[in-house]
Order: structure tokens, then sequence, then C-alpha cells
């Protein structure tokens, strides 16, 4: 079994086909899929995706683009909304100095708060990190001195620092397809330096369709041409790829249940 730790299939993207798309992923291998909530605003409509599909389970949080909309989400409210059995993650929240689409200050806030609600519930914190490599690093270890919290690099563009970072606080690192990109020797170079055991999977569908999808809408089916390259990066057979990203999906999301077959 595989795992697409990170996708959007609450987008509109998918509404014409969402039914097929989750059973392409199911009929590839892909066990389970976690749907990362972007705005809390929409939570409910993000839990109902996860509510009605079996292999499905969701997140609660604020992406940093929509920061500034959301300051007044506490990490009381994120918790709240952590009772459900499907809600396994906190996130996706973090830097995007890129966009720069919300006032840095408000993302690092943001971010803080997330962080909060990840500390007090145990669950995941999704992490979105884009060109903020240091002011990430400097959080993370920050708080990280304050009480762990369990987190993952997710869709992994930033350097090999902040990758190392991640590392030693104990988080994980998860590749999307950017890793098939022709480009993207230098990611793959990281890769090929972390430890097997904090490695994930994730297409961020819709978007960053892998090799030879570059260009079109990215689905979870998608997620075994990820795990092909990474398994060829890192030097491991595919067939122990998968089981090596799986284990390390359910250590870390350790709220989803496993299916039958993987129990």
């Amino acid at each position: 079994m595989l795992v697409d730790s990170h996708c959007h299939l609450d987008f509109p993207d998918f509404d014409a086909e969402r039914d097929a798309i989750i059973k392409r992923a199911t009929d590839a291998g892909v066990g389970r899929m976690v749907t990362i909530c972007t705005r809390v605003a929409k939570f409910e409509q993000i839990l109902a995706i996860a509510e009605k599909y079996e292999p499905v389970y969701c997140s609660v949080g604020t992406h940093p683009h929509n920061a500034d909309e959301e300051l007044d989400i506490t990490p009381d409210d994120l918790v709240g909304r952590t009772d459900h059995p499907k809600v396994v993650a906190i996130g996706e929240a973090g830097l995007d100095y890129f966009y720069d689409n919300a006032p840095r200050d408000a993302q690092a806030r943001g971010l803080r708060n997330h962080i909060a609600a990840a500390r007090t519930t145990g669950l995941p914190l999704v992490i979105h990190s884009r060109d903020a490599d240091e002011d990430m690093a400097a959080i993370l270890s920050e708080e990280t001195a304050s009480g762990a919290f369990p987190f993952v690099l997710h869709c992994f563009s930033s350097g090999n620092a902040l990758a190392q970072t991640g590392i030693d606080l104990g988080g994980y690192v998860s590749f999307s397809g950017i890793l098939t990109f022709k480009r993207s020797e230098e990611l793959r170079d990281i890769a090929r330096h972390l430890p097997p055991d904090r490695l994930l999977v994730e297409t961020d569908a819709p978007y960053l369709a892998p090799m030879p999808f570059r260009g079109k809408r990215n689905e979870p089916s998608y997620v075994v041409h990820n795990a092909e390259v990474l398994a060829d990066t890192i030097g491991l057979p595919v067939d122990d790829l998968w089981q090596q990203t799986t284990e390390n999906f359910f250590r870390l999301f350790s709220k989803v249940s496993k299916p039958e077959s993987a129990a």
C-alpha cells in the first residue's frame, strides 16, 4: 500500500469526478489520502469529503496565503475541531515568502498558533515553507525548545539546511512531483542524504503533477510516480519504498486507521 499524505480533494478541479479520482487512487494501491485544509472557514466542506470516503482523512488549519484572514482562530479553536476521528492533522500552516499573499508577521503568528495546537493534540503539523528557510528553521527551533510537536515539511523544495533542521528536530520531509522534474537534481541530492524512516510522499493535487504528466491536473493516483523516483533516488527497491513511506506515514499520522490488509 502507498499513501498520498497531502492532497486537496475539496478543490473545484475535482468536483466533476471525485468518486472516479478516489477509485483510481485505490485501484493504483493508494490506500490512504489526507485532504488538507487551507481555510478553517471551509473546514466543514473538507470534513464532509473525509466522512464520505473511507480511505480519506483530513486536517484543519489555515494556509499562510490566508493567514491574515483567520488570525481570530485560536489554538483552542483548532484543537476543538480535532475530536472527529477523521481529523488527523493540523494545518497546513507556515511561511510563504515567494508569493507574500499575507503579511509575514501574520504568517508567523498563524504558524505559532498551529504549532500550539499540534503540541496540545499530538497531531502532526503540516508545514508549508517556501523561500523562508531561515525564518522557518528559527521558529521551529524556538518552538521545539518550548515543547516538542510532530510535524512534516510538506512538498519539500527548500534547501538542505532546512531539511536537516527538520530532521534534527524530529520532523519528517515529504516529496511531491517536484522531485520528478528534470531540473530537480539538487532536490534529489537532498533526498539521498535524509534518513529513509523520515520520508513521505504526496501529490499536493491538483498541483504539481509528476513526470510524465507535468502540466496536467494532478491526482492522488499519481503519487505512485513520485514514489518510483524517490525509490530510484535513494537506492531502494520500489516495493521497499512503498513499505517504508507507508510505515513512516502511520507513525506520524498515528490517528489514521490502517486498512485490515496493512494492519
